[in-house]
């Protein structure tokens, strides 16, 4: 038996802007921007993962009034967990991401438990952890 992930979710409040983010600082692309009832769900994807969708979308979109609103104050607090990407040359993808004006949480460090990586803040207020892909 085979099994691999297909999507995974990122609440954003402002599709436009976390897409500049995720696109034009992080380096994906743009698989579908798709609007329904007023909302957007906006998939990106990575070549170096072909079938991996990672689709934003606003704390509202697909759920009732009361779980959207619980979303929202979650998101707002900054408490939902934290997005987490691996890149070949950690150092080159933290001085892009520092270059697009993303705030920085942590530069590049060792950790005791192992990777090397570092931290940022996207539009809004998702902590987006990058690690470096282990060498050979």
């Amino acid at each position: 038996m085979t099994i691999s992930l297909q999507y995974c979710n990122i609440t954003v409040n402002d599709p436009d802007e976390s897409m500049t983010f995720y696109r034009d600082a992080l380096g994906l692309e743009v698989l579908n921007d798709i609007a329904s009832g007023g909302f957007r769900w906006v998939t990106l994807g990575s070549a170096s993962q072909p079938g991996l969708g990672i689709v934003l979308s606003e704390p509202h979109a697909g759920r009732s009034q009361t779980d959207g609103d619980s979303l929202q104050e979650l998101l707002t607090k900054g408490a939902l967990g934290p997005i987490v990407f691996r890149a070949d040359d950690l150092d080159a993808t933290f001085e892009k991401m520092r270059a697009s004006g993303a705030e920085v949480l942590q530069e590049p460090i060792d950790q005791p438990w192992g990777p090397r990586d570092c931290a940022f803040r996207d539009p809004s207020g998702n902590m987006v952890r990058i690690s470096q892909a282990p060498t050979a």
